[in-house]
C-alpha cells in the first residue's frame, strides 16, 4: 500500500556518473548498408540525424536539478501545512479572507542561448525521472502528475497561462478542470486559487518554457507575480526555462532576482566534448562515399556554428542532403560551405566565425579576402577544388568568378 509519506520512494533511483550518461544518450541504430540504397530511402533515413542526443555537462546538471526539485515538492504533499493550505486555497476560490501557509522559494531558472539543447536536455531528464508519469497513492487516495510542462503565452496572459495548466492536468488525469473553469467564467483571481489547489494535490514539478516572453510585455511582471503566488500557495517546485534576454528582466528587482536563481549556459566551447559530438554525428553518413572526420572539418563546424549544437546538426544534415541531391555523394568543404551559404543564411548575423586555438607561437593567419586570394589559399581550404575548373565554370555559365568562389570558400570582401 502506497502512503503519501512514502511517496518519494515511488520515484526511480537517482542515476549518477556513467550510468546517467548512458541513460541520457540516444544513438539511433545505423547500418552501413543504407549508403547503397536508393536516393529516396537515404534522404528519408537522413532525418535520423536529428534524433541523436549526446549528453553533456549541462545535461547532467539539469537532470540533478530537476530530480531534487521534484523530491522537495513531493515531500510537502500530505503534510500538516499542506492540509492547512488546502483550506486556505478553498477560501480564496470562494473569495473569503486568505492566508498563505506553504510559503517557500522553490523556483529556479534554466537560462541558455537558443539552440544549445536546453529543451532536449530537460525532456531527456524528465523521461528518466518520470518513468511513471502518474504517481498513485492509497492513503489518502490521490493521483499526482510527476511533471507538467507548459509554455509561457506569447502575450504573457495570466489567465491564459493558468487555463493552460488546467488543460495539461486534464490531459494527464482525464479530468474536466479546464471545461468547468471556462463554463463558470471564473475570474483570474479565482483561477489562481483553483490552480493552486490542483497543483497542491496533483502536480509534482511544473516546468514553464519560453519564459522570455515575459520580458517585453506589459503583463510580464503580473505573470511572474502569479508564479510566486503559486509557489506560496501550493509548495510546488517551478522551473522557468528561457533565453539570456530574460536575465535583465529578472535583475530589475530583488523579489524577481531571488525567484530566478538557477543554471545558466552559453555556447559550447571548442574542447574535447565538442569534438566527441562531431565524431559521433559523423558516423551517421548516408552518402555513398563515406568521409573520414578530420580536425579541419571539426574546426570548420565550430567556426560556422559558434558552438551551437542545433546548427552543427543542421549543417551536417544539409551538407549530406546537398551531396545526395546534386549527385556528388561526398562530404567535403564544398558541400559544407554550400549548406552554410544556402541553408542557414538567416543565422549568419548571429554566428561570428571564430575559434579559440591552444597557445601557438606562430602568427595567426589573416582572413582570406577578395584582394589577396590566390591558388594556395584555395587548395589549403579544399584540396578537391581547382582554380582552372572554377574559371572554366565561370566562363561556361557566364557567372562572376567571385560568386562561384563564395560557394566553395569563405570570402570577406573589403572596400578599397
Amino acid at each position: 500500500m502506497n502512503k503519501v509519506t512514502d511517496i518519494t520512494a515511488l520515484l526511480p533511483e537517482m542515476k549518477t556518473g556513467m550510468d546517467l550518461q548512458n541513460a541520457l544518450q540516444i544513438l539511433p541504430p545505423y547500418n552501413e548498408k543504407i549508403r547503397n540504397e536508393s536516393t529516396a530511402i537515404r534522404l528519408m533515413a537522413l532525418s535520423e540525424l536529428y534524433n541523436v542526443y549526446v549528453p553533456s555537462a549541462m545535461s547532467t546538471e539539469i537532470y540533478n536539478k530537476l530530480y531534487l526539485a521534484l523530491i522537495r515538492s513531493l515531500q510537502k504533499k500530505g503534510t500538516h501545512k499542506a492540509i492547512q493550505q488546502q483550506y486556505e486555497n478553498f477560501r480564496r476560490i470562494r473569495q473569503y479572507e486568505y492566508n498563505s501557509i506553504m510559503g517557500g522559494a522553490d523556483s529556479f531558472t534554466i537560462i541558455g542561448t537558443s539552440g544549445i539543447g536546453k529543451s532536449s536536455a530537460i525532456n531527456r531528464a524528465i523521461s528518466l525521472i518520470c518513468e511513471k508519469r502518474i504517481i498513485e497513492i492509497d492513503e489518502p487516495y490521490a493521483k499526482i502528475v510527476s511533471c507538467v510542462v507548459v509554455q509561457c503565452p506569447f502575450d504573457a496572459s495570466v489567465k491564459g497561462f493558468v487555463l493552460e495548466i488546467l488543460r495539461k492536468v486534464d490531459e494527464c488525469l482525464d479530468t474536466k478542470y479546464y471545461d468547468k473553469a471556462v463554463k463558470a467564467r471564473a475570474t483570474t483571481d479565482m483561477l489562481i486559487g483553483s490552480v493552486s489547489q490542483i497543483a497542491l494535490n496533483h502536480i509534482g514539478l511544473l516546468v514553464v518554457d519560453e519564459i522570455q516572453n515575459v520580458c517585453n510585455n506589459k503583463n510580464g511582471k503580473h505573470l511572474v507575480g502569479m508564479l510566486t503566488q503559486l509557489i506560496n500557495n501550493s509548495g510546488v517546485s517551478i522551473c522557468m526555462v528561457g533565453t539570456p534576454e530574460c536575465k535583465q528582466f529578472f535583475e530589475q528587482r530583488m523579489q524577481l532576482a531571488r525567484r530566478s536563481l538557477g543554471l545558466q549556459y552559453s555556447e559550447m566551447p571548442y574542447n574535447a566534448e565538442f569534438k566527441r559530438l562531431c565524431e559521433i554525428i559523423f558516423e551517421y553518413q548516408y552518402i555513398k562515399n563515406k568521409a573520414a572526420v578530420s580536425d579541419a572539418m571539426i574546426e570548420w563546424l565550430y567556426e560556422h556554428s559558434a558552438g551551437i549544437v542545433s546548427i552543427v546538426v543542421s549543417l551536417m544534415h544539409d551538407a549530406q542532403e546537398i551531396a545526395i541531391l546534386q549527385g556528388w555523394e561526398i562530404l567535403n568543404m564544398k558541400t559544407f560551405n554550400l549548406a552554410y551559404q544556402q541553408r542557414i543564411e538567416l543565422l549568419h548575423e548571429y554566428i561570428q566565425p571564430a575559434i579559440i586555438h591552444t597557445q601557438q607561437t606562430s602568427k595567426p593567419k589573416k582572413k582570406v579576402t577578395a584582394a589577396d586570394l590566390d591558388l594556395r589559399d584555395i587548395q589549403e581550404m579544399d584540396e578537391t577544388i581547382s582554380i582552372e575548373e572554377l574559371a572554366a565554370e565561370a566562363k561556361s555559365t557566364n557567372k562572376d568568378i567571385l560568386a562561384i568562389l563564395k560557394e566553395h570558400i569563405t570570402i570577406v570582401e573589403v572596400a578599397v
